[in-house]
């Protein structure tokens, strides 16, 4: 009833379907019923679990490392004497072989130099067979005569004698003869000690050989400087750098020019000092850059460093490539599969259903008899994704992988096999 100073409570809200409730409730029924029957059905006929299977194959352990490419030598090219840049012949990224010519030195001087020192050594040359050829048999036709002469000389101071004791001749005559003997005996010693001086064991034989010997080392000097002009490659590989250009003027001894000499190439990688124990020089390894991933190449241990690098807490290794690709290059990044050791048809497992690996007890989930068991298990070699089993397993053993975290110990499953990692 309303009237005057009187509010109204009837409500102005439409009534809600009855078919919505039912709705609401019906599609309740039907998640609980289809929840209740999951639930019962994995009860039954088990939860349904993906597993490994253990099987028998080979496997092979590795030790994966990332490095830089490294030629064996590394040589810096120089000029030995000051001088201005006439030619270059090469260019950056070629290659060249040991003796080509790589920068050539304006050698004006050093010609000019060559050429005088040459003339000298023939002007040597010449005195020395002068000596021989000329005054060697002057001076022995000298002696001949001085000894003639001697010899004469001595027949006449034995006449004069003679007729001074017939009182033919006076003093004088007889002080002459010894006089003349005299003088002539003076003139073979000299004679002969002139031919000796002349010979090839005498002292101007000697002064002329010592002569010509040092114009030729004056001549091989100035040859020397004269090929320090030219500067050649030392060994057979490719120019990885340069840094002159002609017309500069270079100075002794500073860089012009880098060269990566031909040998072996090798892989310089750090490995973590943990895996030590693993390496060994001669082990095979399979290299691929980072720039070229989908090709491949073998290497082979050959250097481990005796000492372990604190700071990063690995040691240095090195590989030899015995034949390396044409793409490789200095400095380039690459990673190596170092091969540590191998076994053939064993037992092996995924290491990702592998529990407490590296602990004291190390264990899988398997599955037998449809109930999941704690299985203790012992293991051998390890690889980058399976792992060998030496006792606890079999190979009719399926395993769960330790990532199911929601699998428990004493389940009832219906494994499902499915391929390894």
């Amino acid at each position: 009833m309303s009237g005057p100073g009187r509010t109204s409570n009837v409500s102005t809200e439409t009534p809600k379907p009855a078919w919505r409730n039912w709705l609401k409730i019906g599609l309740a029924i039907v998640v609980v019923a289809a929840a209740t029957g999951y639930l019962l059905r994995n009860r039954v006929l088990g939860l349904p679990v993906e597993v490994y299977a253990a099987r028998v194959s080979d496997l092979q352990q590795t030790v994966v490392a990332s490095g830089r490419v490294m030629t064996p030598q590394r040589i810096t090219v120089a000029a030995e004497e000051t001088g201005r840049v006439n030619q270059i012949p090469v260019r950056e990224g070629q290659r060249v072989t040991r003796g080509q010519l790589l920068i050539a030195l304006d050698a004006s001087d050093e010609r000019a130099s060559l050429a005088q020192s040459r003339a000298s050594l023939g002007q040597e040359q010449a005195k020395l067979r002068q000596l021989r050829e000329v005054d060697l048999p002057g001076a022995t036709q000298d002696l001949l005569k001085a000894e003639a002469d001697a010899a004469q000389a001595d027949r006449q101071l034995i006449r004069v004698r003679d007729l001074k004791a017939q009182g033919f001749v006076g003093q004088a005559q007889l002080d002459d003869a010894s006089r003349n003997r005299d003088v002539a005996a003076s003139a073979v010693r000299s004679a002969r000690l002139m031919v000796q001086t002349h010979r090839p064991s005498g002292s101007d034989a000697a002064l002329a050989s010592a002569a010509v010997a040092q114009a030729r080392a004056n001549a091989a000097m100035a040859q020397v400087r004269l090929d320090h002009d030219s500067i050649l490659s030392p060994a057979d590989g490719t120019l990885i750098a340069r840094s002159v250009e002609v017309g500069d003027i270079v100075q002794a001894g500073k860089e012009l020019m880098v060269l990566a000499a031909d040998g072996e190439t090798q892989i310089v990688v750090q490995v973590d000092e943990k895996n030590l124990g693993k390496l060994a020089v001669g082990q095979v390894a399979l290299g691929s850059a980072d720039a070229f991933p989908l090709q491949r190449f073998d290497a082979v241990v050959s250097y481990i460093n005796p000492g372990i690098d604190a700071a990063r807490g690995s040691v240095e290794i090195r590989l030899t490539v015995p034949k390396p690709p044409a793409y490789l290059r200095q400095d380039m990044t690459v990673s190596v599969d170092i091969a540590t050791a191998r076994r053939s048809q064993v037992l092996v497992v995924p290491v990702a259903a592998v529990r407490g690996i590296g602990a004291e007890k190390t264990w899988v989930m398997a599955v037998r008899d449809q109930y999941t068991v704690r299985v203790p298990i012992e293991v051998g070699l390890s690889g980058d994704s399976r792992v060998e089993i030496t006792a606890g397993l079999t190979r009719a053993d399926v395993v769960v992988p330790a990532t199911a975290a929601t699998v428990l110990i004493g389940q009832k499953v219906r494994s499902r096999v499915i391929a390894s990692p």
